[in-house]
């Protein structure tokens, strides 16, 4: 990941959580940022117990009368991670067709990881900047202060 001083002007800004992904791009330059968004995209996502269909299984232990109870499939943790590869093979798309050069990401520890094992090397390589913070519901005013703390920071 290369690093940056700043955001360059035209640089893709990616909020994102296990339901949500804010598509920002930086109107202003590389002192002053200006976020705008251009595109978002909403999960439906249950809570991981409305995923839960029935009891969880049992499992004999082999010979004799104990079981072990097996657990669930976490429906809701897979949905978040197949959303993040929805959301890397939409940057790959993007970053294929020269839509952007820098891209900065802030989103959820698990959807940022999720993401960084699915992100194709072009997307990668014009990575400034990931931060492992859930910045979804707030205003553009306190994402574009958090990115330039994280900026500072970085250095």
């Amino acid at each position: 990941m290369m690093k940056a001083k700043g955001v360059p002007h035209g640089t893709w800004v990616l909020i994102a959580d296990g339901e949500k992904a804010l598509y920002l791009v930086n109107e202003g330059d590389e002192v002053h940022l200006n976020l705008q968004v251009r595109d978002r995209a909403d999960q439906d996502n249950p809570k991981a117990q409305e995923w839960a269909a029935n009891r969880p299984g049992r499992l004999s232990d082999g010979p004799g009368p104990q079981r072990s109870a097996l657990d669930d499939t976490d429906w809701h943790q897979l949905e978040k991670t197949r959303f993040a590869k929805s959301i890397a093979d939409d940057l790959y798309k993007s970053a294929h067709k020269g839509k952007f050069d820098t891209l900065v990401i802030a989103a959820s520890r698990p959807v940022l990881s999720a993401l960084r094992d699915e992100m194709h090397d072009e997307v990668v390589s014009k990575l400034v900047l990931d931060l492992p913070k859930v910045l979804t519901n707030h205003p553009l005013n306190e994402i574009e202060s958090a990115v330039e703390r994280a900026l500072k920071e970085a250095d």
